[in-house]
Formats: structure tokens, sequence, C-alpha cells
């Protein structure tokens, strides 16, 4: 087995995601038998919701090259957005990176083909929903309560910043996921946002969930203890 990696993660957008980035790490690490090598930096959490929203993309790009040149500089050998929100600049961000990124809207695709699903349904930020997954999903089709877009976005990027959920906000996100499955013929929930799982996590909303999150951090997992080799794109 290759020697593993020292994984880079831009943190902070938001904090709860963070936090069940470093769990599941340290959980699927474990797992493996095998040690973590593991620096986090700080991003912007309102930095990045006020760029998203207008799409400053070489903005957002910008702040996410001097994060990744500190993990760099600390001795990470890849880095990661630990939101699929903020990937909405990853091809720019790629672009200037001095490290390679690891994306957390790559693997999904072939994740739930492997599943046996043709389509999924969405919960996540505005341009998540709006864009399909930025358009990456080949093999599955992806769906979203459209004309509830700006709503559920809101009530996402809310729990982002506070880092909790309340109890109308859960209701509402698991009652979405139920109508995409019940009206839209969703086979699967999708968490496309790094912070739901304070929506579901010890919930039975009655649907199949899958939590993107967990696709990301088997992936850095498995580079984290070289049992893949890293073949994503290099700056």
């Amino acid at each position: 087995m290759a020697a593993g990696l020292h994984i880079g993660l831009i943190g902070g957008i938001g904090p709860a995601a963070t936090i069940v980035y470093y769990q599941r790490l340290c959980d699927a690490m474990r797992a493996r038998g095998a040690p973590l090598e593991l620096t986090v930096v700080q991003a912007d959490i309102h930095a990045l919701i006020e760029n998203n929203l207008a799409d400053r993309r070489e903005a957002q790009a910008e702040i996410y090259t001097g994060l990744i040149d500190r993990l760099k500089a600390a001795g990470a050998d890849c880095a990661a957005i630990t939101s699929l929100g903020g990937h909405f600049c990853y091809a720019e961000t790629l672009a200037r990176a001095s490290l390679p990124l690891v994306s957390g809207v790559e693997p999904l695709d072939a994740h739930f083909a492997a599943k046996g699903l043709s389509r999924v349904g969405l919960l996540g930020t505005r341009v998540v929903m709006r864009s399909r997954l930025y358009g990456q999903l080949a093999r599955t089709e992806a769906v979203a309560l459209d004309d509830e877009i700006e709503t559920l976005g809101q009530l996402y990027q809310d729990l982002a910043v506070a880092g909790r959920c309340d109890a109308t906000t859960r209701t509402a996100l698991i009652e979405a996921g139920r109508r995409m499955v019940e009206e839209l013929g969703a086979e699967a929930i999708v968490l496309a946002g790094t912070d739901l799982n304070l929506v579901f996590d010890g919930q039975d909303p009655g649907y199949p969930v899958i939590d993107a999150l967990d696709v990301h951090v088997a992936r850095l997992a498995d580079l984290a203890s070289g049992a893949a080799p890293l073949d994503v794109q290099a700056p």
C-alpha cells in the first residue's frame, strides 16, 4: 500500500460541517487502522455566502487560493473544500491552487450509479439545487423543488451559519424531501449540503437518504490511508 497523504481541509463553511468532516474522517481512518495527518484552515462563511449569491467565482477562488497556500506550507499534500455549495468556483480555484483539489461533487455520479439510482432529489444551497449539482451528474437524473428553491436555500443558509437546526427548519426540510420522493419520483434524497447532518442525523424521514459528505469523506480517507492514488487534476 502506498504512503498515505496529509489531508488539508478548508473549513468553517459552515462550522458544523467542519466538525462532522473531522469526526467522520477520524472514524474512517480508525476503521482502516491507519493514522490521519490533517490540517484545517478557517474560511469565512459570510464572505462565501456573499460571493456565492453574487456568482463572484474569481473573488472566492482568490480567497481559497490563499488558504490552500497555508495548507501547503503546513505540509498538506492535497486540499478539499468542506462545502458542496462552496464548490461553485471549483474550476477557478483549481486553475490557481498550489495543491491538487479533491472534489466533493465528482465522486457522486459514480456513487449514485453504483447504487442503481436513476433519479435523486437534492437539498442544499440555492446554486446546488438550481444547477443540479453543477451539472456533473451524467448517469443519474437530479430533481429539486424548483418553485421553492429560494425558500429552501435560505433555510439551509441560516442553519449553516448558525451551526444548529431548530424544529421548524428540520420539519420543513424533511417534508421537502418527502415531496420530492412522492411527487417527483426521487428514489433517494441527497444531502447536497454538508451541514444537513444537523437536520437528518438521528432522524427516520421515511425515505432513503444519501449524505454527500460521507462520499467525500470516504474518498479522502482512501487518500489519507494510501488505499487509493491521487488521481485528481493537479495544478
